[in-house]
């Protein structure tokens, strides 16, 4: 079976994105915690996407390699991004492009279908697609970059539960600016 990995970067009040879904309370963010997630990325087999997010990724990272300012990790990420394996989960998107498939129906059924099958690990991004894995309890790990701000409000990082869900604490890094990654494990 194949792991679940959701993770955000996030402020410390919770918030993936502030009102009018500004994240410029992120960014740019440190070398080292780029790498990080480029590292992630390189791990992961299958990125899937809501809507949100999707539209955020493919608005840059189609060609973030051809930006005069970029450096090699972004080069490496971007052309990462655009070759590997995508499912974007939306009922209103009509079209995705850059090796990516679009899921119409039920999320929780086809994550728990490529859950199933043989591969590396799948990443998760987005609050309300991950809040449907979570309460299918599909989730495996968490990762999550908190940045030391508070937005007081926006798009939060987790929706409701049904119940609480015990988790482990598998690793802490502290990156340049205050921002601490911490890794969980879901208790099963």
């Amino acid at each position: 079976m194949r792991k679940l990995i959701y993770g955000m970067n996030l402020t410390l009040d919770g918030y993936i994105a502030a009102a009018d879904d500004d994240i410029s309370w992120s960014g740019p963010p440190s070398d080292e915690l780029f790498q990080w997630w480029l590292d992630q990325e390189r791990a992961s087999s299958l990125s899937l996407y809501g809507r949100k997010l999707w539209e955020t990724m493919s608005s840059y990272w189609p060609t973030g390699d051809q930006q005069p300012n970029a450096t090699p990790a972004e080069i490496e990420f971007a052309r990462r991004w655009r070759d590997m394996s995508k499912v974007v989960f939306s009922s209103t998107i009509d079209k995705v492009d850059w090796n990516t498939r679009l899921v119409t129906g039920d999320a929780v059924a086809e994550i728990t279908r490529l859950k199933a099958e043989d591969g590396g690990p799948m990443s998760i991004g987005g609050p309300t697609l991950a809040g449907a894995a979570i309460r299918a309890g599909l989730i495996d790990e968490y990762a999550l970059a908190t940045y030391p701000v508070l937005v007081g409000g926006g798009t939060p990082l987790f929706t409701v539960l049904d119940s609480c869900i015990n988790l482990n604490l598998v690793a802490t890094r502290t990156f340049p600016g205050g921002v601490v990654l911490t890794r969980y494990e879901t208790r099963r």
